[in-house]
């Protein structure tokens, strides 16, 4: 085509024109089959290679994967289309259909979801890798772990389960929009995107296709909002809250950063281009709105230049984009946003734990050495408060060394877990026993009183006190 061709593209039930020399013709509409197109060789490396397709910032994880395994070790025959995952964390499972979906598509995603979501930050890394070689590129865990990081920070268990659902097809029936629209709104809630393409020949002979989202209609996408979907927010803005504070606890505790260090604001695609202009044209019309200084303060590390008051790093974020757009943008990765004049962001210089890799455990040991004598909490509440799950936690329990009140984190019920040893304290009574001695009371059954347990609402207000 020539510089003056262009092609007008609309929304469901579109009107494709080919423009040539200021002259509109209409494209004519035909199915991907009749173009000669197929699912998996054509449509599938489509959405491989602009995974913009299944919504903004997604980073493709694998492709054509049947790796189920039921627990007696059996393989199923289940093949999943499309996994990718968003800036957030989220994953994204994708079912793709050349043409017209069928009446069940969604129920075939569903399972999908289902079965991605038990998947932990390990296996993402591990289908990711597989998905790699399988394109001719050999990556190490930590090199295929790295990558993931770099796109959406690390990988938080709870988000891991509950992955966003994208169909993409030509069509879709009267049933599969009524069940769509039913999944997603009221207390189901589930997140369900449905995309439409469509193929046209253009009077050139031209092949042309288009990707448009049929629903939820993008213009009201935003109201379409149930209890569920807030709770996935405030999953997001949780983790996105304890990215933060890791990063400021590692440069206040590793002395990383000097007091007074200048720090400029720079947007990064977690959010719009329309949001990033306008945020930049708001602070070009004040430059002091972009800039702060670092200083010592847990609560408040960065000083605004623009107010003279001290802000945690995402708040100020958050700030900034609603006093410049009128947005309340739900999440943010706030220590991205602002760099030295080496062009180091906070989360460059807070860099990993030192010592470890994988999972930052810090957040759990401060937890711990905050639960008073006298109470208890369970493995899975304290997992969901610090971002991961149980069965980790709890493996984690028995190597470590500096996990103080140990002794205070029961299984659900309120029992001591089998295998419970002491790893630092020379003692020989059981954790029942050193319950008992802070006053907690144990039933016949041996099951502690839930009068004191501590539950995760009090375990997050517990790890905010600082």
């Amino acid at each position: 085509m020539s510089e003056a061709t262009a092609t007008i593209i609309g929304m469901a039930d579109e009107l494709v024109f080919h423009v040539d020399q200021g002259t509109a013709t209409s494209a004519i509409p035909i199915t991907l089959a009749a173009a000669g197109l197929r699912e998996r060789e054509h449509l599938q490396e489509w959405v491989i290679a602009h995974p913009e397709i299944l919504g903004e910032h997604v980073m493709i994880l694998t492709s054509e994967y049947d790796g189920w395994e039921t627990f007696d070790g059996k393989r199923t025959a289940n093949r999943l289309d499309v996994l990718g995952v968003s800036n957030e964390g989220q994953l994204v499972v994708a079912e793709l259909k050349r043409d017209r979906a069928g009446d069940n598509v969604q129920l075939q995603a569903i399972n999908y979801a289902a079965l991605v979501a038990r998947m932990t930050p390990d296996d993402v890394v591990r289908v990711y890798q597989e998905h790699r070689r399988s394109r001719d590129e050999e990556l190490d865990s930590e090199a295929a772990r790295k990558r993931i990081e770099d796109h959406c920070g690390e990988l938080d268990v709870e988000l891991l389960g509950s992955p966003r659902i994208v169909l993409v097809a030509s069509e879709y029936s009267g049933v599969t929009l009524t069940a769509v629209d039913w999944l997603s709104t009221g207390e189901r809630g589930l997140d369900i995107t449905l995309q439409r393409v469509q193929a046209y020949r253009l009077q050139t002979g031209d092949l042309v296709v288009t990707s448009s989202q049929l629903y939820p209609p993008p213009a009201i996408e935003e109201r379409l909002v149930g209890p569920r979907k807030e709770k996935e927010k405030a999953k997001l803005a949780a983790v996105s809250g304890k990215r933060e504070k890791n990063a400021v606890h590692r440069i206040l505790q590793d002395d990383l950063l000097e007091s007074g260090t200048p720090l400029t604001l720079i947007t990064t695609n977690e959010v719009s281009s329309d949001i990033r202009s306008r945020v930049a044209q708001w602070i070009a019309e004040d430059p002091r709105r972009g800039n702060a200084t670092w200083q010592l303060s847990r609560s408040a590390p960065l000083l605004w230049e623009a107010d003279g008051k001290g802000y945690k790093p995402t708040t100020l974020v958050k700030l900034i984009i609603k006093e410049s757009t009128g947005i309340d943008q739900a999440t943010v990765w706030g220590t991205k946003w602002w760099e030295t004049d080496d062009h180091e962001t906070l989360t460059d210089i807070a860099g990993s734990p030192a010592g470890q890799t994988g999972f930052d455990w810090d957040p759990l040991h401060d937890l711990l050495s905050k639960i008073p004598a006298g109470k208890w909490a369970s493995y899975g509440d304290i997992a969901t408060v610090i971002g991961t799950a149980a069965q980790p936690l709890g493996a984690h329990f028995l190597r470590c060394d500096v996990c103080e009140n140990g002794w205070r984190v029961l299984d659900r019920n309120g029992e001591s877990r089998g295998g419970f040893v002491w790893t630092r304290e020379n003692r020989t009574d059981t954790q029942q026993q050193a319950l008992e001695v802070e006053g907690v009371h144990f039933n016949a059954q041996g099951r502690a009183d839930a009068e004191v347990r501590l539950s995760a609402e009090d375990l997050t207000e517990l790890a905010r006190d600082d």
